[in-house]
Formats: structure tokens, C-alpha cells, sequence
């Protein structure tokens, strides 16, 4: 049966702005980012060869290769937070600067963002995706990339989208908890499928990337070492 009351990303994020008393320049933001991201989940399901597995001839800021994918990725990320009058800075892992928005289209947001994560684990069929965290700009200055140097809990809203065997997108916003939407290729829309997702607060897999355990903080080892081997 075809449901006639579904609730999209977008009506979701329109009902959490009015019970906040927004001004609906966060939802204009997120629709412009909800779009960057479907058109980057049909490139990737659409790329050849050439596109997908083709290198760029450059690096990024962390010294990956730049597939073409990325940068495509990355250009349509970009053009849509710049037309969604409602960013002011930009800071992408494939810039070296941080993007600062024209005058006449800026926004109160500052968006900091990996259009293409994992590209790297293309060759290998390994789920790629859209990382993403959003502030709001809290200096009365000339927006510049410092104004991206921001402690975690000063986030609006942070997420990612996940390019898999379908394309699912988790929100977390301050105001409305962690929810997962799955994009319905019918529609073309962002299907909410888990309401207020919470860790358990016990739980038995560990799971975590320790690629770069040696630079962790003390604390956090010794934290980590305990999840571990808990006693």
C-alpha cells in the first residue's frame, strides 16, 4: 500500500524549525545539502569506469589522490550550500582554503564538509559517503575559516549519507535527536525510517578505527582500553 502520510526530510525539518520558532534558513540549508546529496548518490550509481576509478592528477589537503568522482562531488556540494542563501563559510577536505561565500548570498550557517568520504575504497566495493557538520557564525567579523574553529557542542547539526545498496542519510540536530532517512528513488524524497535513534547503554560489539591510535589522547586510550577489556 502506497502511504499518503509519509514524512519526508524535509516536512521533518520543517515541523522541528517551527516548533523552534526558526527563521527557516536552517531548512533551506539542509534542503540544498539533501539535493547535493541524491545528485552525488546518482553519480555514483551512474559513473563509468573512467569517472569512478580515473584520477584527477592531484591531491587533497590530507594527501588522498583526487578521483574525478571527488571533485564532482565536491563542485555540486559547494554550488548547492553557496545558492541556499544561508552559509556564509564553507570548509570541504578537497579545498586547501576554506570557501568564503559572496556577499550577496550569505547565510548565518558555517559548514564543514567531506563531499566524497572514502573514495579510496572504491576499487575494493566498500561503502563510500557525505560527511557533514553544521555552526552557526557566533563572531560579528568578516566570515573567514577561523570561524569554523568551533568546540563540538556549538553544532546545529551534523550527519552523513551513506552510498549503499540504498542511499540513507542521519541527521543529528540539537533540538531533535539522531534520525535516519532512506532515500526512495520512487518519490525522489528522503524517507524517515528510524525516529530518536539512541546507543544502548550497554552493549556487546566494539567497533572503531585505530588507524591513528598512537596520536589519541591518554584519556582516550585508557577510556578505549576499558571498553576493551571491561573487568
Amino acid at each position: 500500500a502506497f502511504d499518503t502520510n509519509v514524512i519526508t526530510m524535509t516536512r521533518f525539518v520543517m515541523e522541528e524549525g517551527r516548533r523552534a520558532k526558526g527563521t527557516g534558513e536552517f531548512t533551506q540549508l539542509l534542503n540544498s545539502l539533501c539535493t547535493a546529496i541524491k545528485a552525488i548518490s546518482t553519480a555514483v550509481r551512474k559513473a563509468g569506469i573512467a569517472n569512478l576509478y580515473g584520477i584527477a592528477g592531484s591531491t587533497n589537503v590530507t594527501g588522498d589522490q583526487v578521483k574525478k568522482l571527488d571533485i564532482l562531488s565536491n563542485d555540486l556540494v559547494i554550488n548547492m550550500l553557496k545558492s541556499s542563501f544561508s552559509t556564509c563559510v564553507i570548509v570541504s577536505e578537497e579545498n586547501k582554503d576554506a570557501v568564503i561565500v559572496e556577499t550577496e548570498k550569505r547565510g548565518k550557517y558555517i559548514v564543514c564538509i567531506d563531499p566524497l568520504d572514502g573514495s579510496s575504497n572504491i576499487d575494493c566495493l566498500v561503502s563510500i559517503g557525505t560527511i557533514f557538520a553544521i555552526y552557526r557564525k557566533v563572531s560579528p567579523d568578516e566570515p573567514s575559516g577561523k570561524d569554523a574553529l568551533q568546540p563540538g557542542r556549538n553544532l546545529v547539526a551534523a550527519g552523513y549519507a551513506l552510498y549503499g545498496s540504498a542511499t540513507m542519510l542521519v541527521l543529528a540536530t540539537s533540538a531533535g535527536g539522531v534520525n535516519c532517512f532512506m532515500l526512495d528513488p520512487a518519490i525522489g524524497e528522503f524517507i524517515l525510517v528510524d525516529r530518536d535513534v539512541k546507543i544502548k547503554k550497554k552493549g556487546n560489539i566494539y567497533s572503531l578505527n585505530e588507524g591513528y591510535a598512537k596520536y589519541f589522547d591518554p584519556a582516550v586510550t585508557e577510556y578505549l582500553k576499558k571498553k576493551k577489556f571491561p573487568e
